[in-house]
C-alpha cells in the first residue's frame, strides 16, 4: 500500500499574512479562516480570525466571500491544507493555506489573541 500526498495548494507565509493584515489597504485584507478545534483556538488565535472546526467547515461554505482572499490556518498547516482543498472544490479560487499554521506564527513572534 501506498499513500500519497493531498493535491498540493497554493501557499502563504506566516510573515506575508501578518504584512498583509496590517496593511492601509481594506480591500487587500484577507479573511483568515482557523479550523483549529475550540481548545486549540481559546490558546491563542491571529487577532479577526474566524474560528471554524475544519469538521464544520462544509457547513459554513455558503456564509464565506469568494470575492475575497481567504487564508486558512491550522495548528501546523496539514488540517488548513485540507481545509483549503474543500474550499477549492466549491468554488473559491483565492483560498490559501499558510504555511506552518499557528506554529511558524508563534515561532515568529507574530501576535496572537486569546
Amino acid at each position: 500500500m501506498t499513500f500519497q500526498r493531498p493535491t498540493q495548494v497554493p501557499t502563504i507565509s506566516a510573515a506575508d499574512v501578518q504584512a498583509r493584515l496590517t496593511t492601509d489597504d481594506e480591500a487587500n485584507k484577507p479573511l483568515v479562516v482557523d479550523v483549529r478545534e475550540p481548545d486549540e483556538w481559546a490558546a491563542g488565535h491571529i487577532a479577526g480570525a474566524r474560528h471554524i472546526p475544519l469538521g464544520q467547515l462544509a457547513a459554513h461554505v455558503g456564509e464565506m466571500p469568494k470575492d475575497r482572499d481567504i487564508v486558512l490556518v491550522c495548528h501546523m498547516g496539514m488540517r488548513s491544507e485540507r481545509a483549503t482543498q474543500l474550499l477549492r472544490r466549491a468554488g473559491f479560487d483565492r483560498a490559501t493555506n499558510m504555511t506552518g499554521g499557528m506554529d511558524a506564527w508563534e515561532g515568529q513572534h507574530l501576535p496572537i489573541e486569546h
